[in-house]
């Protein structure tokens, strides 16, 4: 009942019909998540999970490991992209040290989730165990409970961990039955014989895999515990009914292990962007997600949905807002 009543109240504004794309879907979409013809974005939060990874230590990415802890600093200090993003829109901004390998301050404003000091190269073996796994999903929802408590109902998710990149591509590879090579991409700004090397690690990783395809063991020996922690916040948001902004590749991988559990959260999903990460166009193909935007981004940390987010509030807007043929007294097509 709810999806033909805001149908006709978009089909019956000052326009005509489908004039307005994607925004019309869009406006369609959170009515429906949030139950109601007359929808409200309220305490719009991002969250970026940090966590540190063992593979990069095998050379898959251009940049050292402790940049991650440099970055998070650097989001606590209000000087990363994200920053700036999330205060132009009015996006209340969260860091979670979900596994960086570092000892922070207790006094900084940094969200704990810290499962351990980065996961073990899955090279050579599982990159957690499935204890770590499983409290990876539990704290990523204790994460979106929070923030439910607080009223909040739009949310969306970023990242940061050097290396992340190669779990997300090896995830999205078995997950999707797709090539490997397919799936790689430059990450960090890996140059060629670095992004080949990159391709033959992670080629042997897989090979070295001896499990099946369970979403669960994969989610383990693969996973990195920034991905995992995202995972289960994507969850949990879904089954609050909340509005879901999806960023980039590593967050689709994410929403895709979530996706696997329960294929339901699809509807709270808006993607919020295309990036220039290689794998990203194949993996938003398979999923047959429509990205609000296409602006070559491949910074992460939640960037495209705080890029995004003011077109989900023109959706709203309009909707609440915009006059119909009758109030306005306009002739609607014969």
């Amino acid at each position: 009942m709810i999806t033909e009543d805001l149908k006709t109240l978009i089909d019956n504004k000052t326009k005509p019909p489908g004039s307005l794309g994607l925004l019309e879907d869009l406006a369609l979409q959170i009515g429906e998540i949030l139950g109601t013809t007359g929808p409200q974005l309220i305490n719009p939060h991002l969250v970026v999970f940090a966590a540190d990874h063992g593979i990069a230590k095998e050379g898959v990415s251009a940049f050292p490991q402790e940049v991650t802890r440099q970055m998070v600093l650097n989001f606590l200090n209000g000087g990363a992209a994200i920053n700036v993003f999330c205060k132009q829109h009015d996006i209340r901004l969260q860091v979670i040290d979900a596994g960086v390998n570092f000892d922070f301050d207790d006094g900084l404003p940094l969200g704990d989730g810290k499962i351990a000091k980065g996961t073990a190269s899955f090279l050579h073996g599982p990159a957690m165990t499935t204890f770590q796994a499983e409290l990876c999903l539990l704290k990523g929802e204790a994460v979106v409970a929070e923030i439910v408590a607080k009223g909040c109902n739009v949310i969306g998710f970023g990242e940061m961990g050097i290396g992340n990149t190669s779990s997300a591509a090896v995830l999205m590879s078995l997950l999707c039955d797709l090539p490997l090579s397919e799936c790689i991409g430059r990450g960090t700004g890996l140059n060629d014989e670095q992004l080949l090397k990159k391709q033959q690690i992670l080629e042997q990783a897989v090979a070295n895999y001896k499990g099946d395809r369970d979403i669960f063991k994969l989610m383990a020996y693969f996973g990195g515990f920034e991905l995992m922690e995202m995972t289960g916040a994507i969850l949990a948001a879904g089954k609050r009914k909340m509005v879901i902004m999806v960023d980039g590749f590593i967050a689709t991988a994410a929403y895709l292990c979530a996706y696997r559990i329960d294929q339901s959260i699809k509807k709270n999903a808006v993607f919020c962007h295309e990036s220039e990460e290689k794998g990203h166009r194949l993996l938003l193909a398979y999923l047959e997600a429509k990205p609000l935007l296409s602006l070559h981004l491949r910074l992460g940390e939640g960037t495209g949905c705080a890029l995004a987010y003011p077109l989900l509030k023109s959706a709203v807007n309009f909707l609440n807002e915009m006059a119909s043929f009758q109030s306005a007294a306009i002739s609607n097509k014969s």
